[in-house]
């Protein structure tokens, strides 16, 4: 029961940090205000007004009581209730009194406190409270005719109502305000953390990163910059190794390169220039994994336009592509082309037809390539991600790759928050299912 109650609540609560605080900043205040008014209403402004009608009512009452009375002056009673009581009173004779109040409105407080004392009294009576902005029409059957009384809103309703209400509800407003401006300050530095972590989760250069706000997050934000230049100084020093051993290992390559163009047994020297030449495909991949992570700064360009000059370069008439126009993206363009050479190039290796579309959604563009080839088996298009990784099984000959290019393309797929999936397409070979946020 209580676990259904806090899943509910976690529905409808909102998700935002700023619109929780503001939440517990501001629904207090309303409820205050709230039940004020609510004690306000019931208590002193519904009582008052009650009292109020009841007098007048009972000013109604002593008028017919006198004007009964044959010993009065009859206009000189109705002269002298209209200069004291301020009421305008008029009978008419032999005029039809209307049976039943057209105009019934239960729910105004003032409809119902005069509906209840008028009964109270024994009086048969219509009222208007609508028809005039500032007066109430009551009509008070008496012989032959009635009463036609005009009487002033002001005699059964407190004025002070209206600056009550402005007088709660304008500082409550100002106190919301206040916790608004003060509640987005607070939550501005958070925001900024937040922000430049997903940059630097994209591969982007966040820059000289300053900490801001309360304690507690300004700690947070020097623990991730800290974090931050130690997760560069580890890759930048990974780079420079890989990078420095290839460049190390082209010298002596070199050497044996010249030595082999010596050696006479040509046989011999056939195998060993074509391992030569296999160590040098190695070191190559090795300098373009070591630099897969690029300082290229983020930049928007079409992305079709990138799509179809990569794919012009090919000249493969066995490449199909469905692209849409102009379809833009917020990313690193070398980068991008580097991944979609290396998918290209590994389907052109294994398969004869491929497929590639770009589909932009809601928030989000999904690029698939699909291809006719041996396909990667279920359990192994996970491991083929990782570097260095081979399969040896079903991908052909062993020799030609290291094992970077899916690992390369992957990185930069999600240096730019999206994924790469491994499908099996309807060709029965193998889709890549490459998804990026808009």
């Amino acid at each position: 029961m209580f676990y259904g109650l806090s899943k509910f609540f976690k529905k409808i609560l909102p998700k935002q940090l700023f619109y929780r605080a503001l939440l517990i900043v501001a629904l207090p205040i309303i409820l205050l205000q709230l039940i004020i008014s609510i004690v306000f209403f019931d208590s002193l402004w519904i009582k008052t007004n009650k009292g109020m009608t009841r007098a007048l009512v009972n000013e109604i009452k002593t008028f017919i009581n006198a004007y009964q009375n044959e010993k009065n002056d009859k206009e000189f009673l109705i002269i002298l209730f209209q200069e004291n009581l301020d009421f305008n009173v008029v009978f008419e004779k032999s005029k039809i009194f209307p049976n039943s109040n057209d105009i019934d409105r239960w729910f105004s407080p003032i409809d119902r406190t005069l509906r209840r004392e008028l009964k109270s009294k024994n009086l048969n009576y219509w009222f208007d409270t609508i028809s005039y902005k500032s007066l109430i029409d009551l009509k008070i059957q008496y012989g032959n005719g009635y009463f036609q009384f005009y009487i002033p809103k002001e005699r059964v309703a407190n004025s002070s109502a209206r600056i009550f209400a402005l007088w709660i509800t304008l500082p409550a407003l100002l106190l919301i305000l206040i916790a608004i401006i003060f509640l987005k300050n607070q939550t501005r530095p958070i925001i900024n953390l937040a922000k430049a972590s997903e940059k630097f989760g994209r591969g982007e250069d966040v820059g000289e990163f300053r900490p801001s706000g309360a304690l507690e997050i300004r700690q947070a934000g020097y623990e991730f910059d800290r974090m931050r230049k130690r997760i560069i100084r580890h890759l930048n020093q990974r780079s420079e190794m890989l990078s420095g051993i290839s460049h190390d290992l082209r010298t002596p390559l070199t050497r044996m390169k010249l030595q082999l163009s010596f050696v006479k047994e040509k046989e011999i020297a056939e195998k060993l220039s074509n391992d030569v030449t296999e160590m040098e495909k190695m070191l190559n991949e090795y300098l373009q994994f070591a630099s897969s992570r690029s300082t290229e700064k983020t930049e928007t360009f079409d992305l079709s336009e990138l799509i179809k000059m990569t794919l012009i370069q090919y000249e493969n008439k066995k490449i199909t592509a469905k692209i849409p126009e102009r379809i833009y993206f917020d990313g690193r363009k070398n980068l991008i082309k580097r991944c979609f050479n290396n998918l290209i190039d590994n389907s052109i290796k294994y398969s004869n037809n491929i497929e590639l579309e770009l589909k932009k959604l809601n928030n989000s563009l999904t690029i698939t390539i699909d291809d006719d080839g041996p396909g990667i088996p279920i359990d192994e298009r996970a491991n083929v991600f990782k570097p260095f990784y081979k399969i040896n099984k079903s991908r052909g000959d062993s020799k030609s790759s290291v094992g970077l290019g899916l690992s390369i393309s992957a990185d930069i797929i999600r240096s730019h928050g999206g994924n790469i999936k491994l499908e099996t397409s309807p060709k029965n070979g193998l889709r890549t299912r490459i998804s990026l946020p808009v």
